[in-house]
């Protein structure tokens, strides 16, 4: 049997038909508009998301059965704000993730609430890309619209809906609303009246592998398949990513060295920064995870290489670097301002510690070096809790560095894993497909089964211990740098 994994992103949906053995035979990716109406603000048309679903499935299975399809299910881009009339209608185009417009909701959430209570009621504090402000938003701004709402939905679920007329929503995508309470998987009855919404307008809530429903009339008309076809509710993008790297296990790490660094860690526990710098969500395999993100990882040296250096020749200007855990340069990677664990848009990059003695490859290792120490503020966190962050399964554009690589093992005091596939959400979503249909036991069955670890790379005692120390001297810059920060 074949299982679809929708990958719904911000730029494409890019979709992934898998086998019941984990092997991936066929991927499509179908681009969609992505509209800035006003500075700042980042919007799509729903509507637009399930076009071209449709017409990359049927790309999809266009070579099987359609017989032989078991299921469907999703990773999608979170925190989307999608609303639908009492006739499920879209009412105004999503806004995005990545809009930027909610400053002032934040801003009387956080303050004028408290994010303490905020936090109590969520698990987190108030983002702009959160659900809940853009609500609030909308509410202001456009009350005729909001008046209107019959149901409240994230991008991944109104596809689930297209395709079984069920309004849902599952766990790990529900967290990042700031409308869930995360620790009882519930919705949250004192935000509902703080945004002051109706629960009825909230989707039901399911586990990310569990079933939803199967394909309409109409839905299994459109795809080409048929109305046995079940579609299973699916997880946010990071959840479904970790589940397709088999980040699952209590202490288990996925580290993405993309455009942007994550830091996802699997828990078995609920627990919560009491300074929000990582979020607290539902994990997809019906357990927790936290999550950090710094918005420079691989584009700060892209950055570095291509707008400074003025060279693509990446792995070139790494060949040279021998000496590491020595380097007097330390590199700051906030050129976008920072998320974990400053939430600082302020915040910017900054070399520090040259000499006349510095060179072109002691600049070079330290913006590696430095992103990575960054990523470590996540990880040291969620080991404050008790988590024993062992492992670290390394994906992104950065994962192809041998250096990085070892970097992230000896700055993190972990063993590298490197994985056989790469296909992200999508795979994570297919393998919850099965998991939904059956084929495997659990989550974690499938993961055991599926996720193949093609080479290790182990951290080094005397490599450790000088990243430690140098760890702790990158700890004291940004606070050192905070109030100039301010004057910039």
């Amino acid at each position: 049997m074949y299982y679809i994994g929708v990958d719904l992103g911000t730029s494409s949906v890019k979709l992934v038909l898998m086998k019941d053995n984990g092997e991936i035979t066929k991927v499509v990716s179908k681009e969609y508009d992505l509209f800035f109406p006003k500075t700042g603000w980042s919007e799509q048309n729903p509507v637009d998301w399930y076009r071209q679903s449709v017409a990359g499935i049927k790309e999809l299975i266009s070579d099987v059965k359609k017989e032989e399809v078991a299921g469907i299910s999703f990773g999608g881009q979170m925190h989307g704000l999608v609303i639908l009339d009492s006739s499920d209608e879209v009412l105004r185009p999503a806004i995005l993730w990545n809009d930027g417009r909610t400053g002032e909701e934040c801003d009387y959430l956080n303050n004028v609430i408290g994010r303490e209570k905020i936090s109590r009621y969520t698990a987190n504090m108030a983002l702009t890309g959160f659900t809940a402000p853009k609500l609030l938003w909308v509410k202001k701004h456009e009350p005729e619209i909001f008046n209107r709402i019959a149901k409240i939905m994230l991008p991944k679920d109104y596809l689930a809906y297209c395709f079984t007329g069920v309004h849902c929503t599952d766990v790990s995508d529900a967290s990042g609303m700031l409308l869930f309470d995360v620790e009882h998987k519930c919705w949250s009855d004192e935000m509902i009246e703080i945004v002051g919404i109706q629960k009825n307008q909230l989707a039901k809530i399911y586990e990310s592998y569990e079933v939803v429903g199967t394909l309409t009339n109409t839905a299994a008309e459109e795809l080409g398949l048929t109305t046995n076809v079940k579609v299973i509710a699916g997880a946010g993008d990071n959840a479904a990513g970790a589940i397709g790297t088999g980040t699952i296990e209590h202490g288990m790490c996925s580290v993405s060295l993309g455009t942007s660094g994550t830091v996802f860690i699997a828990s078995d526990n609920f627990a919560v920064d009491e300074n929000n710098a990582l979020h607290s969500f539902a994990h997809a395999n019906g357990k927790f995870h936290f999550l950090g993100c710094m918005l420079c990882a691989a584009s700060a040296n892209k950055w570095w290489m291509e707008d400074v250096l003025r060279t693509k020749e990446f792995a070139k200007e790494q060949q040279e670097i021998s000496k590491l855990g020595e380097n007097e340069v330390y590199f700051l990677p906030y050129l976008m301002g920072e998320r974990t664990p400053h939430n600082d848009p302020s915040a910017r990059g900054a070399f520090i510690g040259m000499s006349m003695n510095t060179t072109r490859g002691d600049m070079t290792l330290a913006v590696l070096e430095g992103v990575t120490f960054a990523l470590r503020d996540a990880v040291e966190i969620a080991r404050s809790f008790g988590v024993k962050v062992e492992r670290v399964r390394l994906i992104g554009g950065g994962a192809k560095s041998d250096l990085w690589c070892k970097l992230v093992a000896n700055i993190l005091d972990v063993t590298v894993e490197k994985l056989a596939c790469e296909e992200g959400p999508g795979y994570g979503a297919a393998m919850l497909a099965a998991v939904g249909c059956g084929a495997f036991a659990s989550v974690s069955e499938a993961a055991d089964k599926l996720i193949r670890v093609t080479d290790t790379i182990r951290q080094e005692p005397d490599l450790v211990e000088k990243y430690n120390k140098k760890y702790e001297v990158f700890r004291e810059l940004y606070p050192a740098l905070k109030p100039v920060y301010r004057m910039l």
